[in-house]
């Protein structure tokens, strides 16, 4: 999606995502590269917003109301609620939650102390980008 292509609150959400999710890459390719000098929770951080922002995308598209939150797991018990169907493998979806933590406190204090984990979020952000936008 460009920039351009934006025309309502749902798109931009959804761009806002992607634009999260390539900072998020980025940030990975360069850490991995020996690069750059950051604190990996800034990578999960940036993780964190792209999924937050899908959700929120998801949910606005479906013209649900949801609260103002970083809480994935609160968006997705919404999206359940209205039975959304994000994509076949529920359990893809509740692996995000584990990226709730660095909503705030990523942003404060160490919890995470590799990158691997990075990739698996990546690919599972990827796959309902994909899916939202074929809909």
């Amino acid at each position: 999606m460009k920039k351009s292509e934006i025309k309502n609150s749902a798109d931009m959400f959804l761009y806002k995502a992607i634009v999260d999710l390539n900072s998020a890459k980025y940030l990975m390719k360069a850490f991995s590269e020996d690069k750059i000098e950051i604190d990996i929770e800034k990578i999960y951080f940036e993780l964190q917003q792209s999924a937050e922002k899908i959700l929120k995308s998801i949910l606005t598209k479906n013209t649900i109301a949801f609260p103002k939150t970083h809480d994935i797991e609160q968006l997705l018990d919404i999206c359940k609620q209205h039975q959304i169907t994000i994509v076949e493998d529920s359990r893809m979806l509740e692996e995000l939650v584990e990226l709730s933590d660095y909503a705030v406190e990523g942003r404060y204090s160490i919890i995470h102390d590799d990158v691997n984990d990075s990739e698996k979020y990546c690919n599972i952000i990827e796959q309902i980008i994909k899916v939202i936008s074929n809909a």
